[in-house]
C-alpha cells in the first residue's frame, strides 16, 4: 500500500465462508450469493466510491465481473485482488499478477522452461 492508501478501509467479496474470516483482522466482509454478477458489480463501485484502498475478491466473482473490474482500475486508485475461494484456485489470482510482472519487467520471469 502506498502512503497515500494508508489509513483506508480494506473489504472481501465473495461467499460468506470465504469472506467472514477477513472480519477477524478488521477488513469488512461483502457477502455475496451464487456469484450473482449485478450483486458483484454494485458492491465493488460502491467501495471503489468509498475510496476503500483493497478489497479482496472471490476469483469465481472476479472472473464474473472481470470487465467491470477493468473498468474500475482505469476509474479508482482501489486495488482489486483475487483470492481464491473454499473450492480451490482457479488460477485467476497467480494469472492476475503474471500479466502485472509482464507488464513492468517486458517478459514472462514466472514461465518454466
Amino acid at each position: 500500500m502506498s502512503v497515500k492508501s494508508a489509513g483506508k478501509p480494506m473489504a472481501a467479496v465473495g461467499e460468506y465462508e470465504t469472506v467472514l474470516p477477513f472480519q477477524a483482522v478488521g477488513i469488512r466482509p461483502l457477502v455475496i450469493k451464487n456469484d450473482d454478477s449485478a450483486a458483484v458489480e454494485s458492491a465493488l463501485l460502491e467501495l471503489a466510491r468509498g475510496k476503500y484502498a483493497v478489497v479482496f475478491v472471490q476469483e469465481s466473482c472476479y472472473a464474473a465481473s472481470s470487465e467491470f473490474i477493468a473498468g474500475l482500475n482505469r476509474e479508482y486508485d482501489t486495488s482489486f485482488i483475487p483470492i481464491p475461494g473454499l473450492r480451490g484456485s482457479m488460477g485467476i489470482g497467480i494469472e492476475s499478477i503474471r500479466s502485472s510482472v509482464e507488464r513492468a519487467v517486458g517478459m514472462d520471469i514466472f514461465s518454466v522452461k
